[in-house]
């Protein structure tokens, strides 16, 4: 009991104030202390904000034509000279005169011309989709590396530096082009030109905001490279070469104008972070390089009466290739390469010669005519053409598989894969052209018609069929900015085909003659005027390049 009133005496003073409801009128106000705030002027480096959620929040940007007014925007770090030179043009430029003896497959000759089924303009306009791009976001207001002044004081150095390389290198190396038309090959003007614009879209855009910007400018340049070859405008050793020197002249233009301006004129620094192929390997490439490897086909003609085989050889490839993969570590990913690889025939002049030995074969034919009609048969022939329409056998392959990336360093990893994919082949093709007069013989002596003819066949053809593809290969790469790399590469691709080619030298007599032909059927024409033959073989492709990529 003497414990239960002392324990109730100690709670009843502990909680007195409880009970007392005038108790609020003794407590202290609340008071909350501020501190003191002053206004300052302040900056953000291109480094030191997330641009995700600052750009939400930022101006529309405003069109911008101060093209004589200088501006540097604060906080924007001066470049050294030659800081930011990658020298990946180089090894392109070397690779071109690699590749220069393929010149010499060629020779054009009175009796055939080269009317090559693929003919566009694009490239004469393609070539100016950096600069046009360039000079658009700018005039959109989209600040990039440098305002106007050092913008185009970069700019113009390029294309200077481009222009004195090229064309002293054409004038004094005087290559013929293939079409035979000028002494003025290599290196190739328009490739160059427009690999310099790729490099401005590049130096401007392509590093200080999206790499994407990166992509499309060097995608449009590579396929503008592509199109001189395909125009039988330039051969690939032009196309290469002329790639190396565009990069290279772009590169020298701002490390030139890096010294002269230093900080001044700079409105954004590029997006440096952390270049690191181990953090990412996840990738997107474009490339381009030379193709090696099986470049002969053999056929044995003998069953047709013919005393020697079809022996064809082919050229170096032009390959140009897309390529991504992503990776889920920094060794193992998936991905997949789409690749156009394009091979001429070397020596159309067999193949022509092979056609003036049936026209010549013909004249013996006709030996039983009197001269005074075979000279007038003779006038006749000596109007047929051979026009080669597509002189290249030209493969498009679509291929998926495994990647993988071994890093040796954060700037520098090997690389490889295995894959799996498509080879679809187009021809090649030689048509023959005559016109002239129809002849019969009915009596003595022999008379024309009166008929006209125009005709056009495919004389000669060679085609491979569709199959799968195997196919490997290892590359380095070199991790030189956050998102940029550059990779120089060997990819090794295996197929076993059937070639075939087809052999038709029955228009020659078929326009003159052609009553010669009327109760003869189809299968008899192919017996005796005609030659197939078709054989299997495994190709191994070899393809040595180099790739820009973006990092993701």
């Amino acid at each position: 009991m003497k414990h239960i009133l002392t324990a109730l005496l100690l709670w009843t003073a502990t909680n007195a104030s409880a009970f007392n409801v005038d108790n609020y009128k003794n407590l202290e106000p609340l008071t909350l202390d501020v501190p003191e705030m002053k206004a300052e002027l302040g900056s953000l480096s291109n480094e030191s904000y997330n641009k995700s959620e600052l750009d939400l929040n930022a101006p529309e940007p405003k069109m911008d034509f101060a093209f004589f007014k200088s501006r540097t925007n604060p906080n924007t770090k001066a470049y050294k000279f030659m800081d930011d030179m990658t020298f990946a043009g180089v090894p392109l430029f070397i690779a071109g005169i690699i590749a220069k003896s393929e010149k010499n497959a060629f020779k054009q000759q009175d009796k055939h011309s080269l009317v090559t089924k693929f003919k566009t303009g694009i490239d004469d306009y393609t070539q100016f989709f950096g600069p046009a791009a360039v000079v658009g976001l700018k005039l959109a207001g989209v600040e990039g590396r440098s305002d106007w002044p050092r913008l185009l004081a970069s700019a113009g150095m390029g294309y200077g530096i481009m222009a004195l390389f090229v064309n002293t290198i054409k004038h004094t190396a005087k290559e013929m082009r293939p079409d035979g038309s000028t002494a003025n090959s290599w290196p190739s003007g328009h490739t160059a030109t427009a690999f310099v614009g790729a490099t401005l879209l590049h130096k401007e855009y392509g590093l200080t905001r999206s790499p994407w910007y990166s992509v499309a400018g060097y995608g449009v340049a590579t396929a503008t490279g592509v199109m001189r070859v395909l125009n039988n405008r330039h051969w690939i050793s032009d196309v290469l070469s002329g790639a190396g020197l565009g990069m290279l002249s772009g590169e020298l233009g701002y490390a030139i104008c890096d010294l002269l301006f230093k900080g001044k004129g700079l409105l954004r620094n590029d997006n440096i972070g952390e270049a690191s192929v181990i953090t990412h390997p996840s990738f997107f490439s474009i490339s381009m390089g030379i193709g090696l490897g099986s470049r002969d086909l053999d056929f044995s003609m003998k069953e047709f009466g013919w005393s020697d085989d079809m022996n064809l050889k082919f050229q170096a490839s032009t390959a140009v290739s897309a390529e991504g993969a992503y990776f889920f570590n920094p060794y193992i990913g998936v991905g997949g390469r789409l690749r156009v690889k394009s091979t001429p025939i070397k020596g159309w002049n067999k193949i022509t010669d092979l056609a003036w030995e049936d026209v010549s074969d013909l004249y013996d034919a006709m030996s039983q005519f009197d001269e005074e009609d075979l000279q007038s048969i003779e006038t006749e022939i000596n109007d047929v053409d051979f026009i080669i329409e597509s002189d290249h056998l030209t493969e498009f392959a679509v291929d998926l598989g495994a990647y993988f990336n071994f890093p040796l360093s954060d700037r520098f990893a090997l690389g490889s894969k295995l894959l799996i994919g498509r080879s679809i082949m187009q021809e090649l093709s030689l048509n023959a052209k005559l016109a002239g007069q129809e002849y019969k013989k009915e009596d003595e002596p022999l008379k024309p018609t009166g008929n006209n003819f125009d005709m056009e066949w495919d004389y000669f053809t060679v085609s491979g069929n569709n199959t799968m593809k195997f196919g490997t290969g290892i590359s380095l790469t070199y991790a030189y900015k956050k998102n940029f790399s550059w990779k120089v590469f060997l990819d090794y691709d295996v197929s076993r085909k059937t070639y075939t080619i087809n052999y038709d030298y029955g228009g020659l007599v078929y326009g003159l003659f052609p009553s010669y032909f009327t109760n003869m059927t189809a299968e008899q024409y192919k017996e005796n005027y005609t030659a197939s033959k078709s054989i299997k073989k495994t190709m191994h492709s070899f393809v040595l390049g180099a790739s820009f990529a973006i990092n993701f």
